[in-house]
C-alpha cells in the first residue's frame, strides 16, 4: 500500500466531511462522485439509485485507467458506460487503493483545492 496515497485520501476524506459535514467512508466519497457525475445535484435518491451513483462513480474513476469507456447518457440523462477491459484479479487492499488513487486524480482532474 502507498502510504503517500492513504495519507492523500484522508486528508481529502477529512476535508469532504468538514465541507459537508457528516463522516464519510469510501463509499460516502464515491456517492458525491455519482451525483457529481450525474448532475442531478442534491436530493433524495432510492437505494438502488445510490447504487447506481457507487457503479458511476467507479466507471468513472476507471475510465483513465482503460477499464471503462464512456457511452454516454440515457433520456433520463443518467452516464452508461461499456466494459473495455476486466480488472485483473488483485485483492480487496489492492482494489482499495486503485479506487483511492482515481478519487484523488478525479478530484485533482475537477480542480478541486482544499
Amino acid at each position: 500500500m502507498d502510504h503517500d496515497i492513504e495519507l492523500r485520501f484522508q486528508n481529502l476524506k477529512s476535508h469532504l466531511e468538514q465541507s459537508f459535514g457528516e463522516d464519510l467512508d469510501i463509499h460516502g466519497v464515491l456517492f458525491l462522485i455519482g451525483v457529481n457525475e450525474l448532475g442531478h445535484g442534491h436530493k433524495k435518491y432510492s437505494k438502488q439509485e445510490k447504487t447506481d451513483l457507487i457503479h458511476i462513480a467507479i466507471c468513472t474513476l476507471l475510465v483513465p485507467y482503460g477499464y471503462y469507456e464512456y457511452k454516454g447518457r440515457d433520456e433520463e440523462g443518467w452516464p452508461h458506460f461499456e466494459l473495455i477491459h476486466n480488472l485483473p484479479a488483485i485483492s480487496s487492499t489492492q482494489q482499495q487503493h486503485l479506487i483511492k488513487e482515481g478519487v484523488l486524480d478525479y478530484f485533482k482532474t475537477h480542480d478541486y483545492h482544499k
